[in-house]
């Protein structure tokens, strides 16, 4: 009974050697990037596959429209964008990656309107959802959610 005990025990602290190597080994090998950044050398902008012209549909609270929103490189900061026409209203916004297929956005134009959101781009069907909500003078709030594809 001591030897099986013995053997179980070798075994568990064998096992748990290996497993250990594994992760470690596995992990060494991933480079985890800068927000803003991916691939294997870190130097590709998440951002460069938001930029461009993109036309979609965008369900309200109040409302719906079909549109074009344009996003564009911000000359400040390589993890910062500009997103025009949000709310099919010519409004800009400056966007701030937060990932590598994720930004968070937030402006404000005349008459006391602002807004704030998130956009996300899912690789896998090449559309990009913005969830945002529009205010005007903190009276009026309108929740929307655009999804587009590039064009």
């Amino acid at each position: 009974m001591k030897k099986v005990r013995v053997l179980l025990s070798a075994s568990m602290i064998a096992m748990m050697g290996l497993a250990t190597f594994t992760m470690t080994s596995c992990s060494s090998d991933e480079k985890v990037c800068d927000v803003g950044y991916e691939g294997k050398d870190c130097k590709t902008l998440s951002r460069d596959k938001f930029i461009g012209d993109w036309k979609g549909t965008e369900e309200c609270e109040i409302g719906s429209d079909e549109y074009t929103i344009s996003i564009a490189p911000s000359t400040g900061s390589e993890v910062k964008i500009i997103y025009k026409n949000v709310y099919n209203q010519d409004f800009t916004a400056t966007g701030t990656m937060t990932g590598i297929n994720g930004f968070s956005f937030d402006g404000s134009a005349s008459g006391g309107v602002t807004f704030t959101g998130i956009g996300t781009f899912d690789p896998t069907t090449n559309r990009l959802t913005v969830e945002y909500s529009v205010s005007t003078s903190g009276v009026l709030t309108n929740s929307c959610t655009f999804k587009g594809t590039k064009l």
